[in-house]
């Protein structure tokens, strides 16, 4: 549904969810994803998480944000600021700069 639009009533939701034909759309995903119709966007915050072998809520905690922050980041929903970017950066490249300097 675009973003300019009203949010759906319960009774609305309920009829909209109603009428969907779940396996359908998910036959449908598959298709086009083996297709090369679509593409999963990975994060730069996931790469830089994963890199350094922490939790959502350990990384967080290292780069002084939020979980909510950061999976915001993770889901592309959000931006980090530019020392956030800069931190993300050298977790991606090297990690254990990172990690030690955490003492981790």
């Amino acid at each position: 549904m675009p973003s300019n639009h009203k949010p759906l009533s319960p009774r609305e939701l309920a009829q909209f969810e109603a009428s969907r034909d779940l396996g359908a759309e998910l036959l449908e995903s598959i298709l086009q994803m083996k297709a090369g119709q679509v593409r999963v966007a990975y994060s730069p915050a996931i790469e830089a998480r994963e890199k350094t072998g922490l939790s959502q809520s350990q990384f967080a905690a290292l780069l002084g944000v939020s979980v909510r922050t950061l999976q915001g980041w993770e889901q592309g929903r959000k931006q980090p600021s530019g020392a956030a970017r800069t931190l993300l950066t050298i977790a991606r490249t090297n990690p254990k700069a990172l990690l030690a300097v955490a003492g981790k």
